[in-house]
């Protein structure tokens, strides 16, 4: 049974963002098994999408939000993000649109995230080189190793967009708005969010999850030459600014326990 309430016994107000660009093979079946669920607020954010994507969300009872212009996956995530901070919610669930996320895992992101309030949740998506495109599985390998060195700790799924947030810390990381209006994909958004995170003392734990790869979707917006060069570009910028960080290389090949989280969330 999933605890629902937070530290002062109120019902825990969760509410579901789900980033959508031309999503019309997936996005129906995605809002019915959600809603389903009963989160608190769903919140979409059609990405200015040139297929039928708005049309098929115009009947469900959720939050339909639109970009005037096609903005990214990182833009419209933080749309949503603002969307669920002045709906006051206490937690944001974010979800691709593509059907890659099975959102009948999200009670256990719940469930992790009321033991460990101010930890991020990832749902960690199991690896398989023989189910999983080879380029996205060295590609994703590859971007785990950088950003938990640049984070000081491993992360076992860093480029899962599948996760769980405490809204106290979205607003703590409210200067990273202006980047996510710069990223034209998610990807390099969505590792630096974990680096920042655990520069101030809040980390990820990972829920594992199995990998979904529906036959009916649109292509993967993950290109991964160019996104793993923008997310390694990312990770130096940091690394310079921490000296390389050495500690954090430690932590990350001996696979020492983590720190304690040092930031209080008020």
């Amino acid at each position: 049974m999933i605890d629902t309430h937070n530290d002062e016994q109120k019902p825990l107000k969760w509410a579901v963002v789900i980033p959508a660009y031309n999503e019309a093979l997936t996005i129906e079946s995605l809002i019915e098994t959600t809603l389903l669920l009963q989160p608190t607020q769903l919140i979409v954010v059609n990405d200015c999408s040139n297929d039928n994507t708005a049309q098929l969300l115009s009947h469900f009872p959720i939050t339909l939000l639109h970009n005037n212009k096609n903005l990214g996956k990182a833009a419209s995530l933080w749309k949503g993000f603002t969307q669920a901070l002045k709906m006051n919610m206490d937690v944001v669930i974010s979800l691709d649109g593509d059907g890659q996320h099975d959102p009948n895992d999200i009670p256990r992101l719940l469930q992790k995230q009321s033991e460990h309030p101010n930890k991020i949740i990832i749902a960690s998506r199991k690896r398989n080189p023989d189910s999983q495109p080879f380029a996205r599985f060295f590609a994703n390998k590859f971007a785990n190793f950088w950003v938990s060195w640049a984070a000081g700790y491993r992360i076992s799924d860093s480029q899962s967009g599948f996760r769980s947030y405490p809204t106290l810390l979205l607003k703590n990381m409210s200067n990273l708005q202006q980047k996510a209006q710069r990223y034209e994909q998610s990807f390099v958004f969505e590792s630096e969010v974990l680096i920042v995170a655990a520069w101030q003392g809040i980390y990820s734990l990972p829920v594992e999850i199995e990998a979904i790869y529906p036959e009916q979707r649109r292509a993967s917006h993950f290109k991964p030459f160019k996104d793993i060069i923008n997310i390694t570009r990312m990770v130096a910028k940091k690394l310079l600014k921490k000296n390389m960080n050495l500690n954090g290389l430690y932590h990350i090949i001996f696979n020492t326990s983590l720190p304690h989280n040092r930031m209080k969330m008020k």
